[in-house]
């Protein structure tokens, strides 16, 4: 592997690789590497002849009061665990290469960023689409891989794909759990044992709601109310949204058809987590997709029974 910090070095490269007949895969992540992570760059090294991962805390997507400074960083475990996946590039550009001036553009995708993560962090999608739209036009035309924890992320970055005509193919990769039930989160970093227990009633409000439409229950408003009562339960956790959406534009729906995304979003302690499923129903047939378990030393797994899970 190769760390290469400027933007024209990594633009040379990528455009040599497809000159040669070669694939690129892209993984953009702002690091603090977990099996998530590892999961992503996986998917890429199976599917693409050079492997770029990128590793870069954008502090456009951070609010004022947000984490940016806290934010967990680990630059030598990074680079050790992208050299185990078998990453070809790591890309850990400066601030200053990345906005060398300040920003007078910048991208937007209305309408889907205006709920769930989008209305509690108003800034935070303009920042995420601007350096993503940035980073597939330093790298060029690739498949970019992204986790299906950031639901909403990954609905965003596919309609700007669309709607821009980008040439990038966007690859969503399953959600990843640790054994618990957990999801998988850099910022999982914060959290106390005490905190990481209490943290768990979001997967579980989560299997709850999988468990009562896979029984029947087609009442959108009913499933909202089970997810936010379930995460009520721990009062020493927030609840910030508990929605049922539309799979692809993220709408409101009163009813449970087709394929549709099961969203929460609480505060634990401090520490503000997102967690997710999504829910096909087709006539009384139910699918519901709700991660992969990770196992330190052996690749993440279809999701059994988690521990402590009712």
């Amino acid at each position: 592997m190769i760390t290469i910090a400027e933007v024209d070095d990594v633009r040379s490269l990528c455009d040599a690789a497809r000159a040669d007949g070669r694939s690129v895969g892209l993984v953009p992540t702002m690091g603090a590497f977990h099996a998530g992570h590892c999961s992503l760059m996986r998917a890429a090294r199976r599917d693409c002849d050079l492997v770029v991962v990128s590793l870069f805390v954008n502090p456009t997507q951070f609010g004022p009061s947000e984490d940016l400074q806290a934010y967990p960083r680990d630059a030598g475990g990074d680079a050790a665990r992208a050299i185990a996946e078998g990453v070809d590039v790591l890309f850990t550009p400066s601030s200053v290469a990345m906005y060398p001036e300040p920003m007078r553009t910048t991208v937007q995708v209305a309408g889907l960023t205006d709920r769930l993560c989008g209305a509690s962090r108003p800034t935070h999608f303009a920042g995420v689409t601007t350096v993503v739209t940035k980073l597939l036009s330093i790298v060029g035309p690739c498949r970019a891989y992204f986790g299906r924890k950031d639901a909403q992320q990954l609905a965003v970055i596919r309609r700007m794909v669309r709607d821009l005509n980008l040439p990038a193919e966007i690859v969503g990769c399953p959600l990843v759990r640790d054994a618990s039930g957990l999801a998988m989160s850099s910022r999982n970093a914060y959290l106390t044992a005490e905190e990481r227990a209490d943290a768990l009633v979001l997967a579980w409000s989560l299997f709850g709601a999988c468990e009562a439409i896979g029984e029947g229950e087609r009442d959108a408003v009913l499933i909202r109310s089970r997810l936010a009562d379930a995460i009520a339960s721990r009062p020493t956790v927030r609840l910030d949204y508990a929605e049922v959406v539309d799979g692809e534009n993220l709408d409101v729906v009163d009813r449970i058809e087709g394929e549709v995304l099961l969203a929460v979003a609480a505060f634990v302690g401090r520490t503000r987590l997102i967690d997710n499923a999504t829910v096909r129903v087709d006539g009384d047939h139910v699918e519901a997709e709700l991660g992969v378990v990770s196992v330190a030393g052996r690749p993440p797994t279809p999701r059994g029974a988690f521990a402590g899970c009712p």
